[in-house]
């Protein structure tokens, strides 16, 4: 489903010497498996899931996406990637002021040239099991941040992807929250056969995952089978 060979981004950094923010990572995703990649604060998940998202180009290496190499993709070819193929719920939500949740979440399918009214339809059910059912008509302003992620990850699943990649997506919700939708994208894996790469800091997000790998200043420092990597999780 998902390799990343020997994968590499740098950044100009100070003093002309530039930051390795990915370096040399290589790991592979199974369909039906959600790997979680556990790291602090600038070990280099964000930019890993920018690089497979075609949103960065790596300087080095490959990312193969069902025997696709996604950094070779065209600019059109990628946004056609990112919209049906690959589900992406970034840290800080993206909606669209004065839309109710019902229209930011069915952003997706719309785009996929789905009519408004079908493409409203279909999300309602996902937008009930996010627990978003009495908020469906309220506008961005009127929703709490938790629920607002809510209404991101929703429109990151409505399109069915293969790959989901879900950066931080409980860092604003509650610990009952963070649960139903930790077991959402569990179930997505298990029921679907969808690939899950979920970026987290907490260890009980990382709890949900079938491998955790623990990345540290770009690199991979564990082979993904220790789950002890992790602070409170046991070997």
């Amino acid at each position: 489903m998902l390799s990343l060979v020997d994968l590499s981004k740098r950044f100009p950094g100070a003093c002309g010497e530039p930051v390795r923010a990915v370096d040399g990572v290589s790991l592979s995703v199974a369909p039906g498996e959600l790997l979680a990649l556990y790291g602090p604060s600038g070990s280099g998940k964000t930019t890993l899931m920018m690089l497979i998202a075609a949103l960065l180009r790596a300087d080095s290496g490959q990312v193969i996406f069902d025997g696709r190499d996604i950094s070779a993709l065209s600019a059109r070819q990628a946004a056609r990637y990112r919209l049906l193929e690959l589900g992406f719920v970034r840290q800080s939500p993206n909606l669209i002021a004065g839309a109710d949740a019902l229209d930011n979440a069915a952003l997706k399918l719309m785009a996929a040239d789905i009519g408004a009214r079908e493409a409203r339809r279909r999300i309602r059910p996902l937008l009930d099991r996010l627990g978003l059912h009495e908020r469906a008509l309220h506008r961005p302003e009127q929703l709490s941040m938790g629920e607002r992620q809510r209404v991101m990850i929703a429109r990151a699943l409505s399109t069915d992807p293969k790959l989901v990649l879900a950066d931080e997506p409980t860092g604003s919700l509650d610990s009952r929250r963070s649960g139903e939708v930790l077991s959402l994208l569990s179930s997505l894996c298990r029921d679907r056969g969808v690939a899950v790469v979920l970026v987290t800091h907490d260890p009980q997000a990382a709890a949900y995952a079938g491998r955790v790998h623990t990345l540290r200043d770009g690199r991979l420092v564990d082979d993904g089978d220790e789950r002890a990597a992790v602070p409170g999780n046991a070997a």
